[in-house]
C-alpha cells in the first residue's frame, strides 16, 4: 500500500471517479481505491445521479473532493469538468477509473509504473476484451473503436475504449474539446496523439458482473454519435494532421524503416506505392484513405508506404491533380487538348464538366500508379535485394 501511495504521488495525479447512478458498485469501488490513493488526491463527480449516489457520496464528502452536476451532463463533461478542476489545483497528471465496478483498483500501480516509465505519456488499461463474461457488443464496439483510432492517428492501441487511463494534464491545456458524452473518451486520445503526445499500454484485469454493473451505454444513440465524432475526426486528419505527420522528421524515418524492411518483396513495396498514388488521385475526395487503408490490409500491402505515397492530395498538390484530371479527360473525350478551359478550374467549371474530369481522374489515377510502380520498382531492384524466401 505505501509504495502504492508513494507512486501515485511520485507523479503528482489525481484519481477521477465520475459516477452516474451507480449505487450497487459505487461505495466499493471508493474504499478500494482509497486503499490505493491518498483521500486528498480523490476527485468524484456526481452526474446528476437520481439514486441513492448522494447519500453514499456523503458519507465521503470529509475526506475526497465531491463534484456535482445538478443534472446528466455526460461522462465526457463531467470528466472535463474534472480535468479543469485538476489542472487549476496544479496535477500534473489524471489517473480515471470507472465507477461500475468492471476495474480493479488494485491495478492502480501498474498504470503508475507505466507513467513513471513513460513520463508525460497516456497510459492506457488495456483490457481482455476475449475473456468470457465480455459482452458481445462490448468487444465489437471496442475492435471498432481501435480502427478508426489508427486511421486518425497512425497509432495502434490494443484497447481504446478503457476508462482506465492517466493522462498528463499539460498538454491537455493545448487542445480543445466539444464533446459530452461517452465519445470524449475517443477525442481526447486522438486529439493529443496529434499533438504528438506518446501512449503506452498496460494490461489490467476486467470484471463483468450483470447482478452489479449497470451500463449506461446507449447503443443506437451513442453509436451513432462516435460514428459521427469519427467522420469528422478522419476528415480532420486528412486535411491537417496527415500532411503534418508526412512533412515532420519521425514519419521520414518510418518510411525509410519500412522502404527497407528485409521480409518485404520489392514488388510489394512498388504495389504499396503504385496504390498509394492511384488511391490519392482517383475522385475520392474525402474517403480514399477510408477505402485504401482496409483495402490494402486486405491484400498484406506495406500501409505505410501506401499512406506516404496517397499524400499525393494534400492541399498544395491538388491543383495539379485536378489540371491532369480535365487534361487526361479532354484527350480522351476530344482527342485534343482546350487550353482556354484547363486555364479555368473553378470549382463551377469542375461541375460544369464532371464527366469529364471523373473520367479524366481515373485516368490520371491510372497512369500516376503504372509510372510510381514502375520508377519505384526499378528503384528498388537496382539499390535493394530481394529477400530470401
Amino acid at each position: 500500500m505505501e509504495s502504492s501511495l508513494a507512486s501515485v504521488t511520485s507523479i503528482n495525479s489525481c484519481v477521477i471517479i465520475p459516477t452516474y447512478n451507480n449505487e450497487r458498485t459505487l461505495e466499493r469501488v471508493i474504499r478500494e481505491v482509497l486503499e490505493y490513493a491518498p483521500s486528498a488526491c480523490v476527485i468524484i463527480v456526481n452526474d446528476g445521479s437520481t439514486d441513492s449516489t448522494p447519500e453514499i457520496l456523503r458519507s465521503f464528502e470529509k475526506e475526497v473532493t465531491i463534484l456535482v452536476n445538478e443534472v446528466n451532463k455526460g461522462k465526457g463533461y463531467s470528466l472535463r469538468k474534472a480535468f479543469r478542476f485538476a489542472q487549476e489545483k496544479g496535477y500534473s497528471n489524471a489517473l480515471t477509473i470507472d465507477s461500475d465496478g468492471q476495474h480493479y483498483p488494485s491495478d492502480i500501480s501498474l498504470l503508475v509504473e507505466q507513467a513513471i516509465l513513460h513520463p508525460g505519456a497516456v497510459i492506457m488499461g488495456s483490457r481482455n476484451m476475449n475473456q468470457e463474461g465480455v459482452p458481445q457488443k462490448s468487444s465489437f464496439g471496442n475492435k471498432f473503436s481501435n480502427f478508426w483510432f489508427k486511421v486518425e492517428t497512425w497509432i495502434t492501441l490494443p484497447d481504446t475504449q478503457t476508462g482506465f487511463r492517466i493522462y498528463p494534464l499539460e498538454p491537455m491545456k493545448k487542445i480543445w474539446l466539444f464533446t459530452n458524452k461517452f465519445e470524449l473518451e475517443i477525442e481526447v486520445i486522438v486529439k493529443l496523439a496529434w499533438r504528438f503526445v506518446p501512449f503506452a499500454a498496460v494490461p489490467i484485469q476486467v470484471k463483468y458482473d450483470p447482478s452489479e454493473r449497470v451500463s449506461h451505454f446507449r447503443p443506437a444513440r451513442d453509436f451513432t454519435r462516435i460514428s459521427i465524432l469519427n467522420t469528422v475526426l478522419v476528415l480532420t486528419a486528412l486535411i491537417w494532421y496527415y500532411p503534418r505527420k508526412f512533412f515532420s522528421i519521425q514519419t521520414w524515418n518510418i518510411i525509410k524503416h519500412e522502404a527497407i524492411k528485409p521480409e518485404e518483396s520489392n514488388f510489394k513495396k512498388a504495389l504499396s506505392i503504385g496504390f498509394g498514388f492511384f488511391m490519392g488521385i482517383v475522385p475520392l475526395w474525402g474517403f480514399q484513405l477510408l477505402i485504401g487503408i482496409p483495402l490494402s490490409v486486405l491484400f498484406r500491402m506495406n500501409k505505410v508506404l501506401f499512406i506516404a505515397a496517397a499524400n499525393i492530395s494534400i492541399p498544395p498538390m491538388i491543383p495539379f491533380i485536378i489540371y491532369g484530371s480535365f487534361l487526361c479527360g479532354q484527350l480522351f473525350m476530344t482527342g485534343e487538348t482546350n487550353t482556354a478551359q484547363l486555364a479555368d478550374l473553378s470549382l463551377e467549371a469542375i461541375q460544369k464538366n464532371a464527366f469529364q474530369y471523373v473520367i479524366g481522374a481515373c485516368i490520371f489515377a491510372t497512369i500516376a500508379f503504372a509510372a510510381s510502380f514502375l520508377v519505384s520498382f526499378g528503384l528498388l531492384k537496382i539499390f535493394r535485394k530481394e529477400p530470401k524466401i
